[in-house]
């Protein structure tokens, strides 16, 4: 494998298309700005880090075939916000050869020797979500919408669960193809299932869509909706006037008020201006993956896959989202509730990742 040891060679592998395309100019953006300063603080074992953006929102086989060749070329390390079924591609190709950062909230379950995830789990989104939800507003009953590929089914299982200890009602559960156009027939089983709210495991453009006919239907009168995959870019495609009455659980949103969360602002400000694309919670999250890899390279010696998973034990920092401490190769991190209003986010409490059991 040809390496070149002036550089250190980070594949970003962020969805450039699809109805995930909607986030790729954020996470870009603030990827960049990461990396220059992990380059200003040494770069990784004195390595300065470059990085070269791949279409994670490509055919599965042509992800797989971009990060094969650049792997033969000399990568050092992947990371980046992609879906899972992406990540369950791409972890075979990378296992025990070179470290890989996923940064998207996922189902849990990632065991892949040399495979690190930082994004939220159900264990601590999903279900903390739903109890306080039954707790402030008196929501027992649900319906579910997803995406018809792994992440929203193995949520969904895990949300059945969720469900049964919380003593909730989850009366249908709806899957549409990944990338669906029309919305109209899950929107209308949605408001007809009787459930008091719905639960959407939708991603980018297919949240859009059914967040634009969800109100049209008159939807937000009648149910709330809550998401763990909602950003400022989605709020802004869907328009105000079909958000109200959404709630979304995420550990970063753009309004976060943390020391860390307002400098990296005023950084990405600094940087981009205020035109550029909104910060967002998975832009930020490929912020943290450059970070991750950062302290990983900071404990161990040598870049290699048992001695980076043996120091990852003791990996710890601080980031935009607050305290980050790494366990079992996952980043425990805190978790919030907010509120859509207009274009942003109004948080309202803290998630206790506590509240049911792993």
């Amino acid at each position: 494998m040809q390496k070149h040891e002036g550089e250190f060679r980070v594949g970003l592998v962020i969805p450039l298309q699809g109805p995930a395309g909607i986030f790729a100019p954020s996470c870009e953006a603030v990827a960049e700005l990461a990396t220059r300063e992990v380059n200003d603080r040494g770069g990784l074992h004195g390595r300065e880090v470059t990085i070269e953006v791949l279409d994670g929102g490509a055919s599965g086989a042509a992800v797989a075939r971009t990060v094969a060749d650049r792997l033969r070329r000399g990568l050092d390390a992947v990371t980046g916000w992609h879906i899972s079924a992406v990540r369950n591609i791409l972890s075979p190709i990378v296992r025990d050869q070179i470290p890989y950062v996923y940064t998207s909230l996922y189902e849990g379950g990632e065991h892949t020797p040399g495979v690190f995830c930082t994004g939220e789990t159900p264990r601590i989104q999903i279900a903390p979500a739903l109890a306080w939800l039954r707790d402030h507003f008196g929501i027992r009953s649900w319906c579910l919408v997803g995406d018809d590929y792994v992440w929203p089914r193995a949520s969904a299982a895990a949300a059945r669960a969720y469900c049964r200890e919380l003593r909730l009602d989850l009366k249908q559960e709806i899957y549409v193809p990944y990338g669906s156009a029309d919305f109209r027939a899950p929107v209308q089983q949605a408001i007809d299932s009787g459930a008091q709210a719905v639960l959407m495991l939708l991603v980018g453009h297919d949240a859009v869509l059914f967040n634009r006919e969800f109100a049209q239907c008159g939807g937000h009168d009648r149910m709330a909706r809550f998401s763990p995959l909602m950003e400022e870019n989605m709020l802004l495609a869907s328009g105000a006037g079909s958000t109200e009455n959404l709630y979304v659980a995420a550990a970063y949103f753009n309004s976060l008020a943390t020391a860390g969360a307002m400098d990296l602002m005023g950084r990405y400000i600094t940087s981009y201006g205020a035109d550029a694309p909104p910060l967002n919670a998975m832009a930020e999250s490929c912020y943290e993956g450059l970070l991750t890899l950062e302290a990983l390279f900071d404990r161990a010696r040598t870049p290699a896959i048992g001695e980076l998973m043996a120091s990852a034990q003791h990996v710890g920092f601080d980031s935009p989202r607050g305290p980050m401490n790494m366990r079992d190769n996952h980043l425990d991190q805190q978790v919030y509730i907010a509120t859509a209003a207009g274009y942003d986010f109004d948080i309202l409490d803290s998630l206790s990742g506590a509240a049911l059991c792993d």
